[in-house]
């Protein structure tokens, strides 16, 4: 099917979020949608999938204009949406979760034809060299498979207009590489695709025309055949962005974080952390490496507190840790930047200022003999939002009204407004456009040149070899290698986080 949308426009209180947006695309033909947080990429799409109404503007399906006045009106027309955040349901199987909404049906009693549902199933998985098990429970299957299983609900539901929403934000590099396979082979069926993500070598890599989003408006459109990365970024952004991490030799001090023969249990009470051994110094960036799922999180969650310890130390600046409070680890000078800003990191119902001081509010200058000065807290906030860059209506703006990137500036000006010897930062970058990631990647070198150790956990490599003065990598709860930045490479990291060991002295 052909897809156009014409003039879309959407107001919300204080945002033009869309504002005036043509594009199209073809049959058969991929289209990347890149654009920075707050851009307007998933408003946009959230019309077409029928979650929001715009306030003017058409949308036409194979030059028929449609009104898509919810979800259901909008698969009806063959739109399929797979989002970032996968909507299905552990327990289920595959056959369940994918026929969920749209079961067949059998004989008086309206039974589900359980059996149908898996002919088809198995049918579209093969066509489209999907590789997916029916009857394995979702909760067993690989974050990659769920993704495939995502896709599978679409194409039961005769999706032939398919959106994928950040689609290789939890995939490894081999996994995202599969996911192109997959939707070159959509593509070449007739399946229409349109791909957001604001990853510039994806976009060029999978897309046969990229249109670009600024500001909820078309910035502009580009061949990924001779588009180049920097005109890209430069796009996205509206000014010239710096794709390398600016950042000189690292000058390591004396150890900060010390962990020895650290083991740590999961939620599931099975070993996550087994055994690890890890000293990282003032002064210097180590970047861990590693398949989400390999013990990073329990490790993290371990140093700050979050986790209780089954043995081993953990010192930090000299003093034990391993039973120590988030508080207690805080108060010694340790930044922590979650995982997931989301659960860990913001309180959704709070302002930007209650969200600025959630971990210093017991101190002065914003407690003063048990008396909290509001005033204090207006001026730090106004401060913060002003020296970090925060794109905000006002510090009494809910945090949530913020787009991703806004909210990651506002972890990270919260964590950096005292003084810190250690920086925690766990997919610091995670979801973010390029023009973030670049701020947060130079706010982070600023705390290493002034002598904070610093660890980052992330499962991007190219940010791993961008930031890492020191690179390990974590497979099955163990440290399996440390290497030198320079001298990790793709080829050998990826070895690692699939559990090979090579060369001697990359063993932990």
């Amino acid at each position: 099917m052909r897809l156009e949308l014409r003039e879309i426009t959407k107001r919300f209180p204080g945002v033009l979020a869309n504002d005036r947006i043509s594009i199209s695309v073809d049959k058969g033909q991929v289209l990347g949608l890149l654009g920075e947080n707050g851009a307007g990429k998933t408003t946009l799409m959230n019309i077409l999938s029928g979650l929001y109404k715009p306030d003017s503007g058409e949308i036409l399906v194979d030059d028929q204009p449609r009104v898509f006045s919810d979800p259901h009106a909008a698969i009806a027309a063959g739109v399929g949406m797979v989002h970032q955040h996968f909507m299905l349901v552990p327990v289920f199987d595959v056959v369940e979760a994918v026929a969920l909404g749209a079961e067949t049906v059998r004989g008086p009693l309206h039974t589900f034809d359980r059996a149908a549902a898996r002919r088809r199933i198995v049918e579209l998985s093969e066509r489209y060299k999907l590789n997916v098990n029916p009857d394995l429970k979702i909760e067993t299957l690989p974050v990659g498979v769920r993704q495939r299983v995502e896709i599978l609900k679409a194409l039961y539901r005769q999706s032939d207009i398919l959106v994928l929403d950040e689609p290789s934000a939890v995939l490894t590099p081999s996994e995202t590489e599969e996911l192109f396979g997959i939707i070159r082979s959509l593509a070449a069926s007739g399946t229409t695709v349109i791909f957001i993500t604001h990853k510039l070598n994806e976009v060029i890599e999978v897309a046969d025309k990229i249109v670009v989003l600024r500001r909820g408006r078309v910035a502009g459109t580009a061949d990924p055949k001779t588009a180049t990365r920097q005109e890209l970024a430069n796009l996205m952004v509206g000014r010239d962005v710096e794709l390398i991490v600016p950042k000189g030799p690292a000058k390591p001090g004396d150890v900060v974080l010390n962990i020895k023969d650290l083991v740590v249990r999961d939620d599931r009470l099975e070993l996550a952390v087994k055994s690890v051994d890890l000293d990282v110094r003032a002064g210097e960036i180590l970047a861990i490496a590693g398949v989400q799922g390999n013990g990073q999180t329990e490790l993290v969650e371990a140093i700050t507190g979050l986790r209780t310890i089954d043995s081993g130390e953990i010192t930090i600046g000299g003093r034990h840790v391993e039973k120590a409070t988030p508080r207690q680890v805080s108060d010694l000078g340790v930044a922590h930047i979650p995982e997931d800003r989301g659960r860990d990191g913001l309180i959704a119902f709070m302002s930007v200022a209650e969200n600025y001081i959630l971990d210093t509010y017991h101190r002065q200058p914003y407690s003063r003999r048990g008396v909290f000065d509001l005033k204090a807290v207006d001026e730090r906030a106004t401060q913060g939002v002003r020296d970090f860059d925060i794109r905000t209506p006002s510090i009494r703006t809910l945090v949530t009204a913020l787009s991703g990137g806004n909210q990651q500036k506002v972890v990270v000006a919260r964590e950096f407004s005292v003084p810190v010897q250690l920086v925690i930062a766990a997919q610091p970058t995670r979801g973010l456009d390029v023009g973030s990631i670049e701020y947060i990647h130079r706010r982070i070198v600023e705390q290493r040149d002034a002598g904070a150790a610093i660890v980052i956990v992330s499962t991007e490599l190219d940010e791993v070899l961008a930031v890492g003065d020191r690179i390990a990598v974590m497979f099955d709860g163990r440290i399996v290698g440390i290497l030198s930045g320079d001298d990790a490479t793709l080829e050998n990291l990826g070895l690692l986080m699939g559990g090979a060991k090579f060369g001697e002295g990359t063993a932990a």
